[in-house]
């Protein structure tokens, strides 16, 4: 059993990597994916080559990758796990679950994992619209003039946005701004908005807990809503945007 081992998580917005001892997490690090590519990695042979001694992680002995850059470029010296198998380690590790529905809503993409005595059981996944993604949120706070911070304060009376598309919601909520509608109840209708496409995806996946990963677990007022729409408990686990390079780690140590 290799006593070192790095959880990379290839994100299409940023590239997560957690390193981890039996069974300690020693290190997080979140990097913009362009970055990752443009600095600490080269393609070499058709394969990804990392320098992780520049990342100040000269001691790894094992690289467990996964995520959206895995199907296009395999690290060198690695090995590649799924995406679902490594979010399912993360989730059950970092909340000591078994019975759960995971969802996941990262940069640019979602999924719902149904997970039954700590194994996957069913599934669905999004990667084609980022209309319940962080980069609409990005989007949309950029729109509004606030940060991602603010945006996940306000989920009360919220304008309703009827778009289901990450493009035009843009336009439709630079139209209720004209209509001259305050900042609190557009951010709230962003928010809402996340939900309004989520919880028609949950009513296939029963059970009374959902834990809840990615970027877009750290909005505050996502997580109320989702909890409000859904009636179910909502659990956030301490590292919801590691949780696929944690579950890389966990699978390298228990190989």
């Amino acid at each position: 059993m290799p006593t070192t081992v790095c959880g990379v998580d290839l994100g299409s917005r940023s590239v997560k990597l957690a390193l981890m001892e039996p069974f300690r997490i020693m290190r997080l690090e979140k990097i913009d994916t362009i970055q990752f590519y443009r600095e600490y990695g080269r393609k070499e042979e058709g394969k990804l080559k990392v320098d992780f001694r520049a990342l100040g992680l000269p001691q790894v002995e094992r690289v467990i990758s996964t995520g959206y850059g895995r199907n296009t470029l395999e690290l060198a010296g690695g090995t590649a796990i799924p995406e679902l198998k490594a979010h399912v380690l993360g989730a059950v590790w970092q909340t000591g679950l078994q019975d759960f529905t995971l969802v996941d809503l990262g940069g640019q993409d979602s999924k719902i994992i149904q997970v039954l005595k700590g194994k996957m059981t069913d599934f669905l996944t999004n990667d084609k619209c980022a209309a319940s993604s962080g980069r609409y949120l990005e989007n949309m706070s950029t729109v509004l003039g606030i940060s991602l911070a603010e945006l996940g304060g306000y989920e009360a009376d919220p304008v309703e946005l009827s778009s289901t598309c990450a493009v035009f919601g843009e336009s439709e909520l630079i139209g209720r701004i004209a209509e001259g509608y305050p900042i609190a109840r557009l951010a709230a209708g962003v928010n809402a908005t996340i939900i309004k496409r989520i919880l028609p995806l949950l009513r296939s996946f029963p059970g009374e807990t959902l834990v809840f990963t990615g970027g877009v677990a750290y909005n505050a007022a996502v997580r109320k809503l989702l909890a409000e729409g859904s009636r179910r408990e909502v659990i956030v686990p301490p590292e919801p945007q590691f949780n696929g390079a944690i579950g890389c780690c966990l699978y390298g140590l228990k190989e």
